[in-house]
């Protein structure tokens, strides 16, 4: 019997582990469209949080800082604890959090309870990011840049459809709405449970065969300058979501003091943003495979500049036109970021996912933070002008190593 069944394992495998799946990288990008659609709530509801509860805009930046937070600071830990130890079913477990959190949300009648009910959505989030950037991973058959493109596809359009839907569903009709999106939580967790099964057989495959997973011994540089490249990378991201936290959580604001445009204008004007941001998510990560991610990152981060720069003086027309190209250039950094990160330190996808993804959480709730603390002291229009610099910050690329060529 072993001579007839041990052949076909290694076809098996070799179907799994050194072709592209197709199949589970758009299933997985699928529920991070709903995970991050269900995220996307939060901050496309805050004008109405603000009317009905009187909130200053640092209480805003609070609500967002406790769920960048809780998002981010778990994220690392569970990326190292799976990398060590795999848990299939986590993603589905990890969904059942961000289901609590939002039928808690449509009910809360106060600051606490809503700051409880965005932590459990955060909580969610860090079991979802760092499992699911491995299941991609797994499923990239070596089009790493490719692979985290679509997987980051599903989440920066489901965060661009949540404000739409919420202008939709929630605004017109009040907070308890938004216990509507649960449902999309419900589907999320019958999905995962299914990927789950595929990650359940693959990790089985490679340990009957681990003479077909793959080596990679990393970048040929010192440990000093991995570290080195992995601090610049986390300034990058800093820039990066820093301004990202102004447009997600200010922009709305933005337009509705300036251009005394309606909430519900203002929300179609974000979607528009968003979407241009999941249209340049697509770009980075081919284009990183294809050209280098070094040189994506260059691109990406500095090239925003002179569209950050401009976008506070002009009129309301050619603000929305540079808040999309900003939302395309800025947002094709991600993909490139992250691949070039796990190349830095093979073996640790997990880890590496989590901290990035964490980190890019922790500087969005962070900034959010600082900026409604700013708004509330000086004008929404001013955080504009000040962060318009930060994407400048994206000339340290520079210092990065060419690892592409150095394997």
């Amino acid at each position: 019997m072993k001579t007839e069944i041990q052949p076909t394992i290694p076809l098996q495998t070799k179907a799994i582990v050194q072709k592209t799946v197709y199949s589970i990288l758009f299933t997985i990008s699928f529920t991070h469209l709903l995970n991050d659609m269900m995220q996307s709530v939060i901050p496309a509801v805050y004008p109405l949080l603000k009317e009905t509860f009187k909130f200053s805009f640092t209480q805003i930046g609070m609500i967002t800082f406790t769920f960048q937070l809780t998002a981010s600071l778990l994220q690392p830990f569970v990326g190292f604890y799976t990398d060590r130890k795999p848990r299939p079913f986590s993603l589905a477990m990890g969904m059942g959090f961000t289901l609590i959190g939002l039928i808690m949300l449509s009910m809360a009648s106060s600051f606490f309870l809503i700051l409880i009910s965005v932590s459990l959505i955060g909580m969610g989030s860090s079991v979802f990011h760092p499992e699911s950037s491995r299941v991609a991973y797994l499923a990239s058959g070596g089009k790493k840049g490719l692979a985290q493109s679509i997987f980051q596809l599903g989440g920066n359009a489901g965060g661009a459809i949540g404000p739409l839907l919420a202008a939709l569903i929630v605004m017109p009709y009040g907070q308890f709405y938004i216990i509507w999106f649960a449902l999309a939580a419900i589907l999320a967790i019958l999905v995962l449970i299914q990927v789950g099964k595929w990650y359940q057989g693959h990790l089985y495959l490679k340990k009957t065969n681990p003479a077909v997973a793959s080596v990679d011994n990393g970048p040929a540089i010192s440990k000093r300058r991995v570290t080195i490249s992995l601090t610049i990378l986390m300034v990058l991201i800093f820039s990066k979501y820093f301004y990202m936290a102004s447009m997600t959580s200010y922009f709305t604001f933005y337009l509705i003091e300036k251009f005394h445009v309606s909430v519900q204008q203002s929300q179609l004007y974000l979607f528009a943003f968003l979407a241009a941001v999941a249209a340049g998510t697509v770009i980075g990560g081919p284009l990183g495979d294809r050209f280098g991610r070094k040189y994506i990152i260059w691109i990406s981060i500095l090239g925003a500049a002179p569209f950050t720069l401009l976008l506070p003086y002009v009129g309301l027309m050619w603000t929305v036109i540079l808040a999309i190209l900003i939302g395309v250039i800025i947002s094709s950094a991600f993909s490139a970021i992250l691949v070039y990160a796990t190349d830095l330190v093979p073996g640790k996808v997990g880890m590496i996912a989590g901290l990035f993804f964490g980190f890019a959480f922790g500087m969005g709730g962070v900034g959010s933070a600082v900026l409604g603390w700013l708004a509330d002291r000086t004008s929404i229009e001013y955080i504009f002008k000040v962060c318009a610099f930060l994407p400048l910050i994206g000339i340290i690329t520079g210092f990065l190593p060419n690892i592409e060529h150095k394997k």
